[in-house]
């Protein structure tokens, strides 16, 4: 556990960072994994179908990630009070909502996924391959819930360290598993799937053996949780915007695939790699504004307002020097990033103008990203949520679907980062209003200062 309420700011958020990071490195690396084995041995259809089937899983997820949010700025919170008997109460309670939350996704996810895939017309082709990873893949969501609701928590707790080393496990595993099923048995798209589930049991059993034996304030028992209805509440509150502004995000990216769709599986498959490789380009800005968020959390707790502009200066900075390397990186390299998942000429080259678009304009998205930790670490998520839903149903998805009529498929890479903009200019404006420092849950007679920390 770490406290974020003393030391320079800078180098508190980029030690908690830094793990971070390093963690979902590891994570997007299996993904890449995956997208690597499925294009080079499976074929485009099959690595079309494994990227139309994360916005869905996404979807699906959000809400209940979206409470797990919640309980993670609760736990900052509270943690930074010193109210320590509170944070055993929210752990217990986000586990409870968890279990039954994993259970109610994996029957709705089951249930409706042809008729999604259908709805936003995916090649025929395609569907089959879908249907049948996501199937699997939303199967394992109570190990998934589990172990991204532990990770959560430990976050809240200053702890980004202990994630990283559960993480690396579940990548190599994934790996592992990925050549072993796709490879040497050739279980196909399925196979791809069951790796993945496979290897988040094992990071979750590995997580609950070494923090029951280790960690004083975390005992994964799942007997004799205590349920608090207004820790619910309050998680609710706060985590039920930020996962309906998750479930808009991916219902985006349907609507973005939806677009796509029309012009080939090629510029599907194209597209679903671009994805994966964006989805490493922005995540030390995720990230940054994650670690910017407990820091944010755990102060306001402690009521030390002052240090809450000082992190987010010293974020702007970090974010801004890597999101620009990142741009030049994605530019310049694109095609041969791309050639990496798939050897289609046409596949490589719909893919390398994407990045000469969309890449630009990496240091906007964080600096849009790095705002939304400081409201969501004060516990106000209801805006962020709002500027989402204008950022990209009001402008993204309509100029993607505008402009693609005008420029063909680059036109919907155009729209991207047009959403981009109007979500940071919002943001810029939210901020400087400061409605957001109102919203902290610990109140000055919850702060507990002479409670030990374990």
């Amino acid at each position: 556990m770490k406290d974020l309420t003393e030391g320079k700011e800078g180098k508190l958020i980029w030690r908690f960072a830094i793990p971070m990071l390093i963690g979902n490195v590891f994570h997007q690396f299996y993904n890449i994994v995956d997208s690597w084995v499925v294009g080079n041995y499976l074929g485009k259809e099959a690595l079309a179908a494994v990227g139309a089937s994360f916005p869905l899983i996404f979807l699906l997820i959000s809400l209940v990630m979206g409470v797990s949010m919640g309980s993670t700025i609760i736990i900052s919170q509270y943690f930074g009070a010193k109210n320590l008997d509170k944070v055993r109460m929210t752990i217990d309670t986000l586990y409870i909502v968890l279990f039954f939350g994993s259970i109610l996704i994996t029957i709705i996810g089951i249930s409706f996924s042809k008729l999604i895939f259908e709805l936003i017309k995916l090649p025929p082709e395609v569907i089959p391959d879908a249907v049948s990873y996501f199937n699997i893949y939303i199967s394992g969501a109570i190990m998934m819930f589990g172990y991204h609701g532990t990770t959560a928590i430990l976050q809240g707790l200053g702890d980004s360290k202990t994630p990283l080393y559960f993480l690396i496990i579940s990548s190599l595993v994934n790996i592992g598993l990925d050549m072993l099923f796709v490879v040497q048995f050739g279980w196909g798209i399925e196979g791809v799937a069951l790796a993945t589930v496979i290897a988040q049991a094992g990071a979750l059993f590995t997580a609950i053996i070494y923090l029951n034996r280790t960690h004083k304030l975390i005992q994964i028992r799942f007997v004799n949780l205590k349920f608090d209805t207004e820790i619910f509440k309050n998680s609710f509150r706060i985590g039920i915007p930020t996962g309906i502004q998750h479930a808009l995000v991916s219902l985006g990216m349907l609507a973005i695939f939806r677009i796509v769709n029309d012009f080939g599986t090629a510029a599907v498959a194209a597209f679903s790699v671009a994805v994966r490789i964006d989805s490493i380009a922005i995540m030390p800005a995720i990230n940054f504004a994650s670690a910017l968020g407990t820091f944010v959390g755990q102060n306001m707790g402690a009521g030390k307002l002052e240090r809450v502009r000082s992190g987010l200066l010293a974020t702007f900075r970090m974010t801004g020097v890597i999101s620009i390397l990142i741009s030049v990186v994605v530019i310049f390299f694109g095609a041969h990033l791309m050639s990496f998942f798939s050897n289609d000429p046409e596949v490589i080259a719909i893919g390398k103008v994407y990045f000469q678009v969309v890449g630009s304009f990496y240091i906007v998205f964080a600096a849009m990203f790095v705002f939304t930790g400081v409201f969501r670490g004060s516990g106000d998520t209801l805006i962020p949520m709002f500027i989402t839903l204008v950022a990209l149903w009001v402008v993204r998805v309509p100029a993607s679907l505008i402009f693609s009529k005008f420029f063909g498929v680059v036109g919907i890479w155009y729209g991207l980062p047009t959403g981009w903009i109007f979500g940071f200019v919002l943001s810029m404006i939210y901020y400087f209003r400061g409605n957001w420092k109102s919203k902290v849950i610990v109140k000055k007679h919850e702060i507990e200062p002479e409670v030990e920390l374990l």
